[in-house]
């Protein structure tokens, strides 16, 4: 195990790579030995610290690379979702897989290299299952299914259609199990994400990856996000409820 003034040396600098904007893979190994050989008590700190860290650094980059090209902005994304995944942090790293598959979606008539498959909006949306964001994984099966029917409309003549009846059928049912999820929310859930979402919407909008869409998918999925975490803390207080009359 690292000693205690390596570790902190080593912090320093991946906090110090970071802020020079080294988006490298000298700094995500740096950031893998950071991870290794740890109690599980240090390991929480060490994550927690470094997703607090890299929150607010990711907002910065973010409003930095506003005005970049769409490619410097997908390599920059790339990069904050490999650190966000590797130190845990689940919700940030979906949250910037959903922006980076948006943003190409509205950049794919400048470049036909970005268009989206319907297999990565479908993987995704597993991903976003799997994690029980229910409602935004709905939005990626609809995107995965337009993705089929724009294929069939561009090109009718080389479309695969039973190969893509196979696909649909997944989609459809991943679909349906994001919604069941979605609906079975409680009332008392639901009112509380309808009072908070214009609030929820606003306080995302300055975090989003394009300035050129104001309503973006980033505002969207962190609402989405936001609402999930406060209905589960909901019920859990509605647990503990029921279990003190009891």
């Amino acid at each position: 195990m690292p000693s205690k003034t390596s570790h902190t040396l080593q912090t320093s600098l991946f906090r110090s790579q970071i802020k020079k904007r080294s988006f490298d893979e000298g700094t995500l190994q740096i950031l893998e030995s950071l991870l290794v050989a740890k109690d599980v008590k240090s390991l929480v700190e060490v994550r927690s610290a470094l997703t607090e860290f890299m929150r607010d650094e990711s907002l910065q980059i973010i409003r930095e690379i506003a005005e970049k090209s769409v490619e410097h902005k997908l390599l920059c994304t790339d990069f904050l979702i490999r650190v966000f995944a590797l130190i845990g942090d689940i919700q940030s790293s979906l949250s910037l897989r959903y922006e980076a598959l948006v943003m190409r979606e509205q950049k794919v008539a400048i470049d036909p290299r970005l268009q989206v498959s319907c297999t990565e909006w479908l993987t995704l949306a597993e991903h976003l299952v799997d994690h029980c964001f229910y409602s935004i994984a709905n939005k990626a099966c609809k995107k995965a299914l337009l993705c089929i029917k724009r294929n069939h409309i561009s090109d009718p003549e080389t479309y695969h259609f039973f190969h893509d009846v196979h696909l649909i059928e997944k989609i459809k049912k991943l679909k349906d199990v994001s919604a069941l999820s979605t609906s079975s929310r409680s009332v008392q859930a639901q009112a509380v994400e309808y009072l908070m979402q214009k609030t929820v919407e606003q306080s995302s909008e300055h975090s989003s990856i394009s300035n050129e869409t104001q309503c973006s998918g980033s505002s969207r999925f962190r609402s989405g996000i936001r609402k999930h975490n406060l209905r589960k803390l909901r019920e859990h207080q509605c647990r503990q409820k029921t279990h003190c009359r009891d």
